[in-house]
């Protein structure tokens, strides 16, 4: 990797320059710390990316521009970078050629929809969207009002999982070009009527799509120690616990499935943890955002506790608990591990960070649409789409996918798609090819 000229500061390539920004302006960054991903690499698409209709954001990045420069030794560097496979490791091969007329290709793709109206915020189907998952939630506390409990917390599991991917899009600044009413949104929905913190969400996700499936980048496919993707998962397990742990790897891909419904109950539980250290964090956004976020969160639980207080008996308060929050947990969880944990990683080091639409499109899978699950999945199921432009509105999705498909055939690049036990299987067989090597090993 290079060095930067200010290891406290970072370089990246936007457009045909190099930009560098000090350890205040990074430490400023309104998105926190995900800009660190890009560290020598080029930012361009990434930026776009993230940044559509922040007319702040492009005055900002024109302003460093101004100051950019060429850097024949950076671009060497980055050319130079080449992948090594391992299980579940792929290699980045698309030649330095290949990727300039790809990234040019690319960009051309990105005006056509553009011009096509696709990237246009659609706030009547927003308000729409919110005021129908609004009555889901009413409808589970009717539900508890007539005395149909378990059916309540059904329907509560439902409400929470349908807030979950309004709050994605709101923090997407999908639904309106108000940045500031979407963020407030995002943590009404997402903090209050939810339990996961938009800060806590913004800061994992948002390093997710910068760099998906990258290793040591991506967080979300940091799973130790209960699962392991790749190999190098292998060297965290190191406290006594943990080596325990390493035991049962070897089953990971038959107890994975058992495990989906418990992911609410790790992203609340991290929501918590963030919210009551943002104060102490080094970034200035999540320091302002804190009381917010904090009084959000207790507002939430407060709520819930409530809610439970209300029932008649304590065997119905635990099974009514369970039942939301373990539904709620695998009604998301079996979404968001289907997208990228049934597709190969890349190294840190990969040059694929330099070619956005490549790195979406090789990472990610998408699900089988249809009317029913559109609205389930909360259009996740167009993943390669959202991935490649996230700030385009849910409902534009199925219509983007005729253009990307398009766009794959004719640089040749794959499109993933499938139905979902197919690629649900796959998922597993990347847990189990781990399983296998961890097998190999201790005999």
């Amino acid at each position: 990797m290079v060095v930067n000229k200010d290891a406290s500061g970072i370089r990246m390539r936007i457009g045909n320059k190099w930009v560098y920004m000090n350890e205040e302006a990074v430490k400023n960054h309104p998105g926190g710390a995900v800009i660190e991903q890009y560290r020598n690499s080029d930012a361009t698409h990434i930026f776009h990316a993230f940044h559509e209709g922040s007319s702040k954001a492009y005055k900002q990045v024109e302003l460093l521009k101004k100051n950019g420069e060429h850097d024949e030794r950076l671009e060497r560097e980055l050319e130079k970078r080449l992948d090594k496979g391992d299980v579940n490791v792929s290699v980045y091969d698309i030649t330095v050629e290949q990727e300039k007329k790809m990234v040019e290709s690319f960009e051309r793709l990105r005006q056509r929809l553009h011009d096509d109206g696709l990237m246009t915020a659609n706030e009547t189907y927003f308000i729409f969207k919110s005021l129908s998952t609004l009555s889901i939630m009413a409808f589970a506390f009717y539900l508890q009002y007539l005395g149909w409990y378990m059916t309540s917390a059904c329907v509560l599991a439902l409400a929470w999982q349908q807030f979950g991917w309004l709050t994605h899009e709101f923090c997407h600044q999908q639904p309106t070009k108000n940045r500031p009413l979407n963020d407030t949104v995002s943590l009404f929905f997402g903090n209050f009527l939810q339990g996961f913190s938009r800060d806590w969400w913004k800061d994992k996700h948002n390093t997710h799509h910068a760099a998906t499936n990258v290793i040591d980048h991506d967080g979300d496919i940091d799973l130790a120690p209960l699962f392991a993707f790749i190999p190098g998962d292998l060297t965290k397990y190191k406290a006594t616990v943990e080596k325990a742990i390493l035991q049962i790897i070897p089953y990971q891909h038959l107890y994975f499935t058992a495990m989906l419904p418990m992911l609410r109950f790790s992203w609340t539980s991290q929501s918590v943890q963030w919210v009551f250290n943002e104060n102490n964090m080094e970034y200035k956004v999540y320091k302002k955002n804190a009381f917010w976020e904090q009084a959000t969160i207790i507002g939430h639980w407060a709520w819930v506790f409530y809610q439970l207080f209300l029932l008649p008996s304590w065997p119905i308060r635990i099974a009514y608990f369970l039942i939301s929050q373990l539904g709620g947990g695998f009604l998301i969880a079996h979404v968001v591990t289907f997208n990228h944990n049934s597709v190969d990683k890349y190294p840190a080091d990969s040059r694929i960070l330099n070619n956005f639409a490549a790195l979406q499109i090789l990472t990610t899978r998408n699900m089988t649409p249809s009317p029913f699950i559109d609205w389930l999945w909360g259009g996740l199921n167009y993943q390669i789409e959202h991935h490649l432009f996230p700030t385009m509105p849910r409902c534009n999705l199925n219509r983007c996918m005729k253009y990307v498909k398009e766009w794959c055939a004719e640089n040749n690049l794959p499109y993933l798609v499938d139905d979902y036990f197919v690629g649900y299987n796959l998922n597993l067989q990347q847990l189990k090819n781990m399983a296998e090597l961890v097998q190999a090993k201790a005999a």
